[in-house]
């Protein structure tokens, strides 16, 4: 009787020879396929499979979570585990510190944080609030920069912590900036999950809120991504005017009150974003 020859790991049978369970994921999102590097493509989504839900995984987790084959995403997970920014107890993975090199390059290049804290710090003790910045990445808004109060949402936030830009007062505020043909094309791939009964879904009432930002200058977002949260947001700009971040004040709803919120936090709101692009306007 024959018998079948047990399977190297660089073998992957269940793809294709670069390691892909599909076919159609290989397709690179942008620019020419001969410039596109799919392996760090994948070294990356290896990476970003890691999350507070998932701080540990086994290999069978990671190439899971990722659809990469077992063979490929055990290279991966060694070259990082090699480079410093993995470890591993022989068993499972997570990642060490080393990664926030890699956010922390973008951060700091941003100078954003560093001219936006103080600004940012002292509004929070005005208001008594938390106040966020942050950047706007497809369809997602990233945060950047943080001065956190009482905590209001069951999510932990926190830099580097995303959220979708289409539900968010700094979502709009930043969308609000785009052109047109960008908007429309936004509008037209985004499908908004409803995570309350407040979440506008459906594209024409999302456009008709962002317009509104766009007339008045500043967002806000009552209890669309969790019930209980409202807050308000507006644009920082560099000295083109160019928009670069968005800064909120969020609160909860038992303590401010919609009609509070637009009258009272929002010209404080917008007094402090003021005095940011000023100093952004010196750098």
């Amino acid at each position: 009787m024959s018998r079948t020859a047990p399977q190297d790991e660089t073998q992957t049978p269940e793809g294709d020879q670069d390691g892909n369970r599909h076919a159609a994921a290989a397709t690179p999102p942008v620019g020419p396929r001969s410039e596109f590097v799919q392996s760090l493509e994948r070294g990356l989504s290896v990476l970003r499979a890691f999350s507070a839900d998932r701080p540990s995984m086994t290999l069978s987790e990671v190439a899971r979570t990722t659809d990469l084959t077992r063979a490929t995403a055990r290279r991966l997970l060694l070259t990082f585990e090699a480079l410093g920014y993995m470890r591993s107890d022989g068993r499972s993975f997570e990642l060490t510190p080393r990664v926030l090199d890699l956010g922390y390059a973008y951060v700091s290049s941003l100078k954003l944080p560093d001219i936006a804290q103080p600004f940012m710090e002292a509004l929070s003790e005005r208001v008594h609030e938390s106040v966020s910045a942050a950047v706007l990445d497809d369809d997602e808004i990233v945060y950047v920069a943080r001065v956190p109060t009482k905590r209001i949402m069951t999510v932990a936030i926190s830099l580097g912590s995303r959220l979708p830009a289409a539900s968010t007062s700094m979502g709009r505020a930043l969308l609000a900036e785009l052109p047109d043909d960008e908007l429309d094309s936004f509008l037209a791939r985004t499908t908004v999950t409803p995570a309350t009964d407040n979440t506008l879904t459906e594209p024409t009432a999302l456009r008709e809120a962002i317009h509104d930002v766009r007339r008045q200058g500043y967002a806000v977002v009552d209890q669309e991504l969790e019930i209980g949260v409202r807050s308000a947001s507006t644009v920082l700009r560099n000295r083109r005017g160019c928009a670069l971040a968005a800064i909120n004040v969020s609160t909860h709803a038992g303590r401010v009150s919609l009609e509070e919120l637009k009258t009272a936090f929002v010209p404080e709101l917008l007094a402090t974003a003021g005095a940011i692009n000023a100093q952004l306007a010196r750098q």
